[in-house]
C-alpha cells in the first residue's frame, strides 16, 4: 500500500503541486511599479544618448533658427508685397487720373482749334472791314460761304467814311449773282437778296442766299443803293 501511494505521488498521474508567494499584493504593485520606472529611465537615457551621439540637439537648433529666419523673411517679403500693392494701386489710380486728364486737355485743345479757326476767320473777315481812305458809302466785305442743296449763306459790311460825324444813311442792298445752269451761263437779273439799311457808321448783315436748283454760282454782286434810288457802293465776289 505504501508503495502504491509513493509510485502515484513520484509518477505523471500524480497530482499537481501549486508554488505560491508569501509576499503581499502590495509589495508586488511596488516591484512592479519599480521595474517600470526603471525600465523608462533606461529608454530615456538611450534616447538621450542616441540623440547626443546623432547630433539632434544641434540640429534642432539649427532648425529653430532657420524656421526663425524664414519667418523673418516672410514678413518682410509680405511687407514689401503690400507696399508694392499700395504703389500699384496708386499708379494705377494716378493713370486713370491721367487719362482723364488727357481727354479733358484734348477736348480743350478741340475747342480752341475751332475757336482758333473761328477768329482766324473773323480776323481774316474784320481785315477787310478796316475803313479805306475816302468819304462816302462803301462795302468793305461780302462773303458767300455755300451752305445746303439750294441755299448759300452771306456776309456784308456796310460802311460810310469821312468825318466822325456823319448823316444817317438810310437805303437798301441788293445781291444778284450769275453762273451756270445744266453747262450753260446763267444770269438772274432780279434780286436774289434785298434788304433795308439804316446806319450812321456801319451795318453788318447777314443771311441765306436762294440759289434755284441746278445752278452754280459763279460770281454774287452787291449793289447799296439809298432811299432814292441812287447807286452809292457796289462789290462783285467770285466763287
Amino acid at each position: 500500500m505504501r508503495w502504491r501511494l509513493l509510485r502515484r505521488r513520484l509518477s505523471i498521474s500524480a497530482p499537481r503541486m501549486a508554488v505560491r508567494s508569501h509576499l503581499p499584493w502590495p509589495l508586488r504593485w511596488a516591484l512592479a511599479a519599480l521595474m517600470l520606472g526603471f525600465s523608462a529611465a533606461l529608454a530615456l537615457w538611450a534616447f538621450e544618448v542616441g540623440r547626443g551621439i546623432a547630433g539632434l540637439p544641434q540640429l534642432t537648433r539649427q532648425a529653430n533658427q532657420t524656421v526663425e529666419l524664414l519667418q523673418t523673411q516672410l514678413s518682410e517679403v509680405r511687407a514689401d508685397r503690400d507696399r508694392a500693392q499700395s504703389i500699384a494701386n496708386t499708379a494705377d489710380s494716378l493713370l486713370k487720373a491721367e487719362r482723364v486728364t488727357q481727354q479733358k486737355l484734348a477736348e480743350q485743345v478741340k475747342q480752341l482749334e475751332a475757336s482758333n479757326q473761328t477768329l482766324k476767320d473773323d480776323l481774316g473777315f474784320f481785315e477787310r472791314l478796316l475803313p479805306a481812305t475816302g468819304e462816302g458809302i462803301s462795302v468793305r466785305a461780302l462773303q458767300i460761304e455755300m451752305a445746303d442743296a439750294g441755299q448759300a449763306r452771306y456776309q456784308l459790311l456796310v460802311m460810310q467814311q469821312g468825318g466822325r460825324v456823319q448823316p444817317e444813311f438810310r437805303g437798301h442792298f441788293e445781291l444778284t449773282a450769275n453762273g451756270l445752269l445744266d453747262g450753260r451761263p446763267w444770269t438772274e437779273s432780279t434780286p436774289l437778296v434785298k434788304q433795308a439799311l439804316q446806319f450812321k457808321q456801319y451795318q453788318r448783315v447777314d443771311g441765306i442766299l436762294p440759289v434755284p436748283p441746278k445752278v452754280q454760282l459763279k460770281q454774287v454782286f452787291v449793289r447799296v443803293l439809298d432811299d432814292r434810288g441812287a447807286l452809292r457802293a457796289s462789290q462783285t465776289q467770285r466763287l
